[in-house]
């Protein structure tokens, strides 16, 4: 009779773990929960059921949570501190309590501060996107007539935009402002300044092209 060969214990711990390797394989791992998503999912299960204020609602926690994950992007597209110059964090401002309780409907409001740090003069920096004033901002721009009829205001240029440079040498004060796309409006002002120049300056630091990648639709 034909004896049959042992197998060596390395054979066999090798068959084990291809064999462990293989129901590994083809058990799917979930993917990690994302808030946003579940939220979703639970609104259109909802809305299936004919629950259509819950589904609202499920939907409307969807949204913010969307709004709050953009204005974080959008965060980060804030110009670094000049020289001399100390910056805090990009935050929604304080008239987002205003956006929350209208819905969003007054759109977007990120600002950051910034403190001169041998001296008294500070400069605020703002995006405000999806705002309903921004659509009368929005006619000064495109009018030259009307930008060129406002006191100490010049036009400034950044790139191939066209923004807005305001100087009130009796109050040390300045306003660089730059719209984009008809609802996006990005502005720097400044106060105790001994020129427009550095307002000037920060709006030209401002990654352009990273706020309407943030911002896009």
């Amino acid at each position: 009779m034909q004896m049959l060969t042992p197998i060596s214990p390395r054979l066999m711990m090798a068959s084990t773990v291809i064999a462990t390797a293989a129901v590994s394989s083809a058990v799917s791992v979930p993917a990690l929960a994302d808030p946003v998503v579940d939220q979703i999912n639970q609104g259109v299960e909802l809305y299936q059921n004919q629950d259509y204020g819950a589904a609202i609602t499920e939907l409307e926690f969807a949204i913010e949570d969307i709004r709050k994950r953009m204005s974080q992007g959008l965060a980060a597209t804030f110009p670094d501190a000049p020289a001399g110059w100390s910056a805090g964090a990009a935050e929604t401002s304080s008239e987002s309590g205003a956006v929350a309780l209208f819905g969003g409907a007054m759109g977007t409001i990120l600002e950051r501060q910034y403190t001169q740090e041998a001296g008294n003069s500070s400069m605020t920096a703002t995006l405000t996107m999806d705002n309903p004033m921004i659509q009368g901002m929005a006619t000064l721009f495109n009018n030259p007539a009307l930008l060129a009829a406002q006191p100490n205001v010049e036009r400034l240029r950044i790139g191939r935009e066209t923004g807005m440079l305001k100087w009130e040498q009796d109050r040390s004060r300045a306003e660089a402002t730059l719209m984009l796309d008809g609802r996006i409006m990005m502005q720097v002002v400044g106060e105790n300044l001994e020129s427009a120049e550095i307002v000037a300056d920060l709006l030209k630091a401002w990654d352009i092209q990273a706020v309407r990648e943030q911002s896009a639709r």
